[in-house]
């Protein structure tokens, strides 16, 4: 079964590196030199000149030059894993068995933009690993594999990340042989259910103190790395927050939002949230004493 590959992220190497474990045959991959849009971006070339693999980057997958590069390598089916264009019909139709693509949520639910960063954000508790099949449409192809992943409170974006990946690459696994025997089975998302996340702006990403400490965890783990980071404004200034952590104590319920409580000699700081206090484990440098107001 030859196998056009296409994605330029961290979980596009790490499936692609799966699917060359077992030895399917990858007739030609699809990627990208650089991306301004993915903080996880990676570049497939190294992998592929590595195991002598072809490959073409391109800025838009639905060009003149990808419909050739897909002619020229004859695939059976397409997996598109990592990779944020829309594909259009043209593209699709050029394949015999269609494309497989991966979403890290729970399809029909929270299809669309940022799904580890909304799921963490919200404060969700379960998430799931989705392949799906490929249509003109943004996550809405039949289902051909999911499996939930359960989020810890602990859990930040990037173990997070690894926890779905590591399911991930057990069901591509499994999907390889399904699609070898031709054993595949199909769930079809219907119109109107689920609901679609829409893109985070950088105002998502400011904290507010007069929200709860657990919103404000929430939003911390949620965007720290790989990610851009949670921000406050201090002295004209936005200060990233990588790390920080909830205080649960009525000790300080009287102080007003934003007040600096504390400043440790390791440098944590502890900042009154609209009901309890966040203490900050790791920002970038900043000067706060005790009793400024953020």
């Amino acid at each position: 079964m030859r196998i056009l590959f296409i994605g330029c992220v961290n979980s596009s190497r790490r499936l692609l590196l799966k699917l060359l474990e077992r030895k399917a045959e990858i007739a030609g991959v699809i990627t990208k030199k650089e991306s301004p849009y993915n903080s996880d971006f990676v570049s497939l070339i190294p992998l592929c000149e590595e195991h002598g693999i072809r490959y073409l980057c391109v800025r838009n997958i639905n060009d003149d030059d990808s419909i050739r590069f897909v002619m020229e390598c004859a695939p059976d089916i397409g997996f598109c894993f990592g990779w944020s264009q829309l594909i259009k019909e043209d593209f699709l139709s050029r394949i015999p068995r269609g494309v497989a693509g991966f979403h890290p949520a729970a399809l029909p639910r929270n299809r669309g933009r940022h799904p580890i960063i909304w799921a963490l954000a919200l404060g969700l508790t379960e998430t799931a690993s989705t392949f799906f099949m490929i249509d003109s449409m943004a996550d809405t192809g039949d289902i051909i594999s999911q499996r939930p992943v359960k989020i810890a409170y602990e859990d930040d974006a990037q173990k997070l990340y690894d926890k779905i990946m590591e399911t991930a690459e057990g069901q591509i696994t499994e999907l390889l042989e399904q699609f070898e025997k031709n054993t595949v089975v199909r769930r079809k998302q219907l119109p109107g259910e689920g609901n679609t996340w829409r893109k985070r702006s950088e105002k998502d990403g400011e904290i507010d103190w007069r929200m709860s400490s657990k919103n404000i965890y929430n939003l911390v783990r949620g965007l720290t790395r790989p990610y851009a980071g949670a921000h406050f404004i201090c002295q004209g200034r936005k200060i990233k927050v990588w790390r920080a952590a909830e205080v649960i104590s009525d000790a300080f319920r009287n102080a007003e939002p934003g007040k600096v409580l504390s400043v440790s000699p390791d440098g944590f700081i502890d900042v009154k949230a609209g009901d309890y206090v966040i203490r900050i484990l790791e920002c970038d440098p900043v000067t706060i004493h005790e009793g400024d107001y953020l």
